[in-house]
């Protein structure tokens, strides 16, 4: 288990554009294998724009301050959930700097395609300019052909709080368990003085402490406090002062037997590929026949 105080000091201007800046809360640091990821806090620096594009891995994310915005798929809103399935294509964003900063959840993974996640920490734009890191080279990448037509936003208010068996003073709302490899995302509340057991035999739980205070395993965890608990072992917490907890499980990635084919093939040096004016008006031809 891995227990990870939040540091209010420990943001680094490390996205490529150099106008978010990351703090990295936990990190599988294992790019090799299919269930690596890559957990962060990005706080808005500066006015955000982004094009249209897509990553070969999952994310999940939680604007904690301010709103997303994610281009012709909408708004993200403060307190949502947003699920970007992995090829799944979204943008452009337009986000201009707000007051407060805007401060959101971001786990990267790999999917169910079995593609992985490779990225590591960032390391920003002076890299590029200082010759840090070398441009890399551009190959052939397989990009999965997305399992959802669209972002899924989920807005918890809108969900139900549900007593959790066994466990008085706590409860939880679950959102969803999302493709093959099953993972779930979930809220757990833990009233003042209550205690929640977690043990889950399936998979590896990311939690982060949305608010209250609480200790684990001795050490006293309280807001943005980020917990990494591995399959099989049981988390007890202890809250001191109510505490809702964001969570997500992660199984681990299956391949089939029989190894897909829904993939598109695309020049690349990563795991992103921005949609260029072609693709746009190809895109825009499909979904008109689609409609006609």
């Amino acid at each position: 288990m891995k227990i990870a105080p939040y540091d209010e000091n420990g943001y680094h201007m490390d996205h490529p554009r150099g106008t978010v800046s990351f703090n990295y809360l936990l990190m599988g640091g294992e790019p090799e294998k299919l269930e690596n990821f890559r957990y962060i806090l990005g706080r808005q620096e500066g006015d955000f724009r982004m094009p249209r594009h897509r990553h070969t891995f999952e994310q999940i994310r939680l604007p904690l301050v301010g709103d997303m915005n994610l281009g012709e798929q909408g708004i993200l809103h403060e307190g949502e959930i947003g699920y970007f399935p992995e090829g799944q294509t979204y943008g452009p964003q337009d986000d201009p700097l707000g007051t407060p900063k805007q401060l959101q959840l971001v786990l990267q993974f790999g999917g169910a395609a079995g593609l992985g996640m490779a990225a590591a920490r960032g390391r920003g734009p002076a890299a590029q300019r200082d010759g840090e890191a070398p441009r890399r080279e551009r190959r052939e990448i397989k990009f999965p052909r997305p399992r959802y037509q669209s972002v899924l936003i989920m807005n918890p208010v809108h969900f139900n709080w549900l007593p959790v068996a066994g466990a008085p003073g706590v409860e939880r709302k679950f959102f969803g368990s999302f493709t093959e490899r099953a993972f779930w995302i979930e809220h757990v509340k833990v009233g003042s003085g209550a205690r929640w057991t977690s043990t889950a035999g399936e998979g590896r739980r990311l939690i982060v402490a949305l608010s209250g205070t609480a200790t684990v395993d001795g050490t006293s965890i309280g807001r943005l406090a980020a917990l990494q608990v591995e399959a099989g072992e049981t988390l007890e917490l202890d809250a001191t002062e109510g505490m809702v907890l964001f969570v997500v499980g992660l199984p681990p990635v299956q391949v089939p037997a029989v190894p897909s084919d829904q993939f598109d093939i695309v020049t690349s040096d990563g795991g992103i590929e921005f949609e260029t004016p072609r693709k746009r008006a190809a895109r825009d031809a499909a979904e008109k026949a689609t409609a006609s």
